[in-house]
């Protein structure tokens, strides 16, 4: 019992502050303000080009990074549910995987803002 509760609360802390992060992230990146780092952002060729590719990228992956961020809170939000470990275990993993699946779909649909904005530059 006591170890469950101790998996739960990793979890929720994890889940609750990886979500924070992805939904600030998504923000300051698709406004502009987070500039480029080595830690933040998609962090692919076409994206490192120039300042407008990285922010067109960004602006385009905005709303799936907002979506990976919700889908953390509620993965948080699930280990408060009075369910069994073994089924807690399934959720979570389920929605990591969708995490990543949004994530790589928002570097897609970014990436391909980047390679649009640099050939409009070059143009």
């Amino acid at each position: 019992m006591e170890n469950d509760l101790v998996a739960r609360v990793v979890i929720f802390v994890v889940m609750t502050g990886s979500g924070s992060a992805l939904i600030w992230m998504a923000r300051a990146a698709g406004s502009g303000r987070l500039k480029r780092n080595a830690l933040a952002g998609i962090r692919v060729p076409s994206t490192m080009t120039s300042d407008e590719a990285r922010l067109a990228a960004h602006k385009r992956a905005k709303r799936p990074t907002l979506i990976t961020g919700v889908i953390a809170f509620v993965i948080a939000a699930s280990t408060l549910l009075p369910v069994p470990t073994e089924a807690l275990a399934i959720g979570v993993l389920i929605g990591g995987i969708l995490m990543l699946l949004v994530m790589m779909w928002g570097t897609r649909v970014g990436t391909r803002a980047a390679k649009k904005a640099t050939d409009h530059t070059r143009a």
